[in-house]
C-alpha cells in the first residue's frame, strides 16, 4: 500500500467508467474496494464519446492506453456547418496547440470493456442487483449502504458515488447543490462507419439555428476485430421525443435527410426508433462533491451538456484526483476528501462555466444567438489566440489539470 494509512473498505456505487477507474485508483493504494452496481451483470450505457487529452492521460497512468487506442478512432478536429448555407461555424483542430494531443472517438463499450477487464484482472469484487438508495450512518465514523428491499451492507470506511446525475445520495453531501433540466437533449444510435464524404479523423456537424443539431462521430470499434462505427445524433427537446415518434420514423427520416443528405448512407442503417436512445441533459454542480465518509466522482458530482465533450474526461480526473488525496493524507480521511474538493473544485467551475455559456449558441430555440454564432465563429476562430483557445478548451486543458494531478502525456502528445 502507497503511504503509511491503513488499509480502508471502500464501497464504490455504479459500475460505469467512473466507478470502474475509481477501483482501479483504490486498489492501487492498497485499500479493499467493492463495486455495487445496481444491474444484473454490469454494462455499458449509450453510444460514443470523444476521450479528450486528459481522459487519454488518465488511462495512461492506469496502464490502458494502448488498449483504447487500439479500439478508438483519432480525431483531429471538431467541424460544423450550417446546413443551408453552408457556412462553417464551428472549425476546432487540435493541432492548433502544439503539444496538446488528438481526440480518440470511442463507443462506449470500449471504454468499459477495457476498464472493466482491468478490474476484473485486478481481482476486485463486483456485487450485481444492487439498487443502492440511501446510506446509514454507523460507529466510529463508518457507512453502509442501503439497499431497494430495506437490505443492508456491511460497514465501510469510505463510499464513493458513481451513480450519475440521478444519485440518491446527493442529499447526503455537504454541498448537493441544485440541478437545472436543460431544454435539449439528443437521440443517439450507432451504426456502421461509411466514409465516403465524411472525415475518418473529425466530428462533423450540420446545424440548423440552433434548434437542430444532426451529428457523425467516427469511434472506431467496439470490440478487437469488430467492424469501425460511428455514432449518429439528432438534437431536440425531450418533451417534443413522443410527438416526433408520433409523426413517424420515415417522417424524422425525411426530416434529417431534408437539412443533410449527404448522411443518408449512416442514416439508412438505422431502422426505426427501437435503434436510437434518448439522452436527458442537465446542469448541476456541487459546492462540495463530499460528505462525512463519502465522495462524489463524475456525473454525481457535476454535470453538464456534452456540447463540450468532456464528460467521461472529468469523470477520469476525479479518479485521479481522488487518489491523489487518499495517497497523500492517508491517516485523515477528512483530510483526505477534503483535498480531493480542492485539487477538483477550479477545473469543475471552470468547464461548467463554459458549458453553460456555450450550450445556447448550439442547443436553444434563440434566434438572435445562431446568429452572432454564424456572423463572428468562423472569422474569429482563424484569428490567434483564438485557434489555440479553443483547442486548449476542447481538450480539457485550462487550467492544465494533467499537471496538477501529476500525469504524464501519453505517446502522441
Amino acid at each position: 500500500m502507497t503511504g503509511a494509512g491503513k488499509a480502508l473498505d471502500i464501497a464504490i456505487c455504479g459500475a460505469g467508467p467512473a466507478g470502474l477507474a475509481t477501483a482501479l485508483y483504490m486498489h492501487r493504494l492498497g485499500h479493499r474496494p467493492v463495486i455495487l452496481e445496481r444491474f444484473d451483470a454490469p454494462r455499458p450505457l449509450g453510444s460514443g464519446l470523444i476521450l479528450q487529452p486528459t481522459g487519454q492521460a488518465v488511462l495512461h497512468d492506469l496502464g490502458l492506453f494502448e488498449a483504447i487506442c487500439a479500439l478508438g478512432a483519432p480525431l483531429d478536429r471538431l467541424h460544423g456547418a450550417d446546413a443551408r448555407s453552408g457556412r462553417v461555424v464551428l472549425d476546432v483542430r487540435y493541432h492548433s496547440l502544439p503539444g496538446i494531443g488528438r481526440g480518440l472517438g470511442i463507443h462506449r463499450a470500449a471504454l468499459f470493456g477495457v476498464l472493466h477487464d482491468a478490474v476484473l484482472e485486478a481481482g476486485i469484487s463486483i456485487r450485481t442487483g444492487q439498487s443502492v438508495q440511501a446510506l446509514a450512518d454507523l460507529p466510529a465514523g463508518r457507512r453502509a449502504v442501503l439497499f431497494e428491499g430495506d437490505q443492508q451492507s456491511e460497514p465501510f470506511d469510505l463510499v464513493i458515488d458513481c451513480l450519475g446525475g440521478g444519485s440518491p445520495l446527493k442529499p447526503h453531501s455537504s454541498g448537493p447543490g441544485k440541478a437545472r433540466a436543460l431544454p435539449f437533449g439528443a437521440i443517439w444510435g450507432t451504426v456502421p462507419w461509411q466514409g465516403d464524404g465524411f472525415e475518418p479523423t473529425a466530428l462533423t456537424q450540420r446545424y440548423q439555428r440552433a434548434s437542430v443539431m444532426i451529428g457523425v462521430l467516427p469511434i472506431g470499434r467496439a470490440v478487437p476485430e469488430g467492424p469501425e462505427l460511428a455514432a449518429f445524433f439528432w438534437s431536440l427537446k425531450p418533451a417534443d421525443y413522443e410527438a416526433l415518434r408520433q409523426k413517424g420514423f420515415a417522417a424524422w427520416k425525411e426530416a434529417v435527410l431534408g437539412h443533410w443528405p449527404e448522411v443518408r448512407p449512416h442514416l439508412d442503417a438505422v431502422e426505426d426508433f427501437s435503434a436510437m436512445t434518448l439522452a436527458r441533459y442537465a446542469h448541476h454542480t456541487m459546492a462540495m462533491p463530499v460528505g462525512e465518509a463519502l465522495a462524489f466522482v463524475g456525473d454525481s458530482a457535476h454535470s453538464a451538456s456534452p456540447q463540450l465533450g468532456q464528460g467521461a474526461n472529468m469523470a477520469l480526473l476525479d479518479a485521479r484526483a481522488l487518489h491523489l488525496a487518499l495517497r497523500d493524507h492517508p491517516d485523515d480521511l477528512d483530510k483526505a476528501l477534503a483535498h480531493y474538493a480542492r485539487l477538483r473544485r477550479g477545473h469543475v467551475r471552470l468547464y461548467q462555466a463554459l458549458s453553460a455559456m456555450f450550450t445556447p449558441f448550439y442547443q436553444s430555440d434563440s434566434r438572435m444567438l445562431p446568429m452572432v454564432r454564424d456572423l463572428f465563429v468562423s472569422a474569429l476562430a482563424k484569428i490567434p489566440p483564438a485557434p489555440q483557445l479553443l483547442a486548449a478548451i476542447v481538450a480539457g486543458a485550462l487550467l492544465s489539470p494533467i499537471k496538477k494531478l501529476e500525469l504524464e502525456k501519453p505517446p502522441g502528445f
